[in-house]
């Protein structure tokens, strides 16, 4: 009966079902076809024999979440005696900085790790570095950049050019403070300055106190400036000066092992794809970690 008095929208109807209908199916084989492809690449990674597990942080530091999953994964799998962290990243938010060292702590407890510096590891990838045994830089490598940032820009003048005033309603006299539409106050750059003097404060204690180092001696080494993995080794800022293979080697002998040095890494995540596209899709809905962003062990 709806088809005969309303023959265009049924005809809609039916053409956005039959739509539907192929979209779910083609993200259906889709989804298959990557959780086949998946688990045979997962389970040639993971059938491989190996005793020392291998986490790398690349880039910015952004998140924790699979760090540490792999950080547990490997203190928990008695076939792996040592964890080497690779690092080659500038640093990045604080929070994922220090659920990384707060992980680390734990598992060197239980084994051996050391990390081992690529081309940068530098602000937040040196403060992971810290949570290490031992660390290993090559010569050149970029590291230290020890401190805290905060940037923001000031949009006022442009704003007033093509004609746009803000309205403000607030809950309480700081609440927008850090606004890009209008200057800070002298009281509001206060109040993030101590901000910032607080959680440089956290860092240098957590770096000092990992790297058996007197607070006031990295406090002095903490003004933001990088080094060489050259300068560092000088300075105790690392422990010793070689690659990859250098750090695999002296993982083994701390970790007491025997015959054949065999380094393993984890799993190939399941979904990649689908994972990374849901966060562009949703990235907007996390405001918090927005303003979490705004204040970064970063090495610019």
């Amino acid at each position: 009966m709806f088809a005969r008095r309303h023959p265009f929208l049924f005809f809609l109807c039916v053409i956005c079902a039959c739509f539907t209908f192929g979209l779910v199916a083609v993200s259906g084989i889709a989804v298959l076809g990557a959780f086949i492809v998946n688990n045979e690449i997962s389970g040639v990674i993971s059938s491989s024999p190996g005793n020392i597990g291998v986490v790398e942080v690349t880039g910015p530091i952004v998140s924790s979440k699979k760090i540490i999953l792999d950080l547990k994964a490997f203190r928990d799998d008695d076939a792996i005696k040592a964890i080497v962290l690779r690092i080659d990243s500038p640093g990045g938010g604080i929070g994922p900085s220090q659920e990384i060292y707060r992980e680390l702590m734990k598992t060197r407890a239980a084994k051996t790790v050391i990390a081992s510096m690529g081309s940068v590891a530098a602000s937040g990838g040196y403060y992971i570095a810290c949570a290490a045994q031992g660390i290993v830089a090559n010569s050149g490598t970029i590291t230290g950049s020890v401190g805290v940032i905060m940037e923001y820009a000031n949009l006022e003048q442009i704003a007033k050019k093509i004609g746009i005033a803000p309205v403000i309603i607030k809950s309480g006299e700081y609440k927008d403070m850090g606004s890009p539409m209008r200057e800070l106050k002298s009281s509001e750059k206060q109040l993030f300055q101590n901000l910032v003097d607080e959680l440089h404060a956290q860092f240098v204690s957590d770096a000092a106190a990992a790297r058996n180092m007197e607070t006031g001696v990295m406090a002095k080494l903490a003004d933001g400036r990088v080094y060489t993995g050259q300068t560092a080794m000088k300075l105790n800022l690392v422990d010793r000066i070689g690659n990859m293979d250098d750090a695999v080697q002296w993982a083994g002998q701390k970790a007491g092992i025997e015959g054949e040095l065999t380094p393993v890494y984890p799993k190939e995540d399941k979904m990649t794809l689908f994972k990374k596209l849901a966060e562009i899709l949703f990235q907007d809905v996390n405001l918090g970690a927005r303003l979490s962003e705004q204040f970064r062990y970063f090495f610019n």
